[in-house]
């Protein structure tokens, strides 16, 4: 199912970086992840293998680590370690108060729907606009353990609901770009939800990327004559643009001969890239099956988490990669698209890899066999023999989601009074206990 040979090339270079440690140097990593299977898509590196972190950064990446170099280590034998899941399009401006407003109620807080599938980085997909960008950032983006980036709505106003985001005169590109220029390190450009027949929001929302140097992302909102996918997606999107809800068949996706439209081919060959974005209405499994039948995979996967999709047919990203995996993409494929391939799109290129330097975000997953079923935007149900799980999460190099306490040492091995020494979580990067002294004899 997947690849147990590594490519050697691949697993060379890294080894280059990250020599083998030996016993003899002083500890030199504050965790080490031992005994596991890695997934590299950046560098191409489907393994058995050892990964090491020190100060939060990806330390050393080699087939073989001696943990006498760190000062925890954790066995992750049989399971899969890849890099942070990146969820480019979620919901998350919640807290507001607002009612039926993805600016508002409709979102969900990232940190409780994150750490638990593995997922350490989220795009929210244009709930603020350039007006309420500041509170978005003051009240979630500050505030969140998990790294929360954000796609600026061309709607000043963002998604406050349709007498917002059908407002024209709010879809301004040159306070959209500035302010998406001066956050350039977490802001990228969407235009979303519009109903009418201009071409207003993408139009202005690419003249907005034009001004920040950034992608933009469009959900294209109603089908209209007047503003085709055709035109869209070989005329008005950019090379490195987005097309979300790709697998809709909402706006003719698939002609009238039940293939694939010619203009998403076209689309693709002119570097516009392709997002899953499944939530609660965007995906529907003859598009997506006749889309995997001739080859044409997503360039990401991604949920449009929100309180609707979470209790549907999307639930997380585990669900959705699983659930690609079930239409025939393999293990390496689903990672990709969901690590390394949004990272790029969003040029987060530091994210999305476990290259020695990189920020360590780290999933850790086990894959089961089993019976299972997933379901697309009608209820339809696709069945599946594989489905993952995650088992730990790492957050700039730290423990930030644990299922079966495998970073955790046995309480029985702990001191009587570990409970009153002040340290006693036992943090994943510190290190083993110190083991009780031995009281001498008569």
């Amino acid at each position: 199912m997947h690849r147990r040979d590594m490519d050697r090339r691949a697993f060379l270079t890294l080894a280059a970086v990250a020599p083998f440690a030996t016993a003899q140097q002083p500890p030199q990593f504050d965790l080490l992840l031992q005994g596991g299977h890695l997934i590299d898509p950046k560098s191409n590196l489907s393994a058995p293998g050892d990964l090491a972190i020190l100060n939060g950064r990806v330390a050393a990446v080699a087939p073989k680590l001696n943990p006498a170099q760190a000062l925890k280590t954790i066995d992750v034998t049989g399971l899969f370690i890849t890099p942070g899941i990146v969820d480019i399009h979620v919901h998350v401006f919640s807290g507001t108060g607002e009612r039926n407003s993805y600016a508002g109620d409709l979102s969900v807080p990232p940190d409780g729907f994150t750490f638990r599938t593995g997922v350490t980085t989220v795009a929210d997909a244009g709930c603020s606009g350039w007006r309420n960008f500041e509170d978005f950032k003051d009240h979630i983006i500050d505030r969140s353990k998990t790294r929360v980036l954000a796609f600026l709505n061309i709607v000043g106003n963002g998604m406050r609901g349709s007498r917002f985001e059908s407002d024209l005169y709010d879809m301004e590109a040159k306070p959209a770009g500035e302010l998406a220029l001066y956050h350039k390190e977490i802001i990228v450009i969407k235009s979303a939800h519009y109903p009418g027949p201009e071409w207003t929001p993408v139009e202005n929302a690419v003249e907005a990327g034009k001004i920040s140097g950034l992608p933009v992302m469009v959900d294209f909102g109603a089908d209209r004559p007047e503003r085709p996918l055709s035109e869209l997606l070989t005329a008005k999107l950019r090379k490195g643009d987005i097309y979300t809800h790709c697998f809709s068949g909402l706006r003719h996706e698939l002609g009238s001969d039940g293939k694939l439209n010619p203009a998403m081919l076209e689309g693709r060959k002119r570097g516009v890239f392709f997002d899953v974005g499944q939530g609660g209405g965007s995906l529907a499994f003859p598009v997506a099956m006749q889309a995997m039948k001739e080859r044409f995979l997503p360039d990401s996967i991604s949920t449009d988490l929100h309180v609707t999709s979470m209790n549907s047919g999307t639930k997380d990203m585990l669900n959705l990669m699983s659930e690609f995996m079930a239409m025939g993409l393999s293990l390496e494929d689903v990672v990709a698209r969901a690590t390394w391939n949004p990272a790029q799109q969003i040029r987060q290129f530091s994210l999305g890899n476990l290259s020695v330097g990189s920020p360590a975000d780290i999933a850790v997953l086990s894959l089961h066999e089993g019976k299972y079923g997933f379901a697309d935007m009608y209820g339809a149900r696709l069945a599946g023999t594989k489905r993952l799980r995650c088992e730990l999460t790492v957050r700039d190099g730290k423990v930030v989601y644990d299922l079966n306490a495998i970073a955790r040492p046995d309480w029985q091995t702990l001191p009587p009074g570990y409970r009153q020494t002040g340290d006693a979580r036992w943090d994943a990067i510190s290190p083993a206990p110190p083991k009780p002294p031995v009281r001498p004899g008569p």
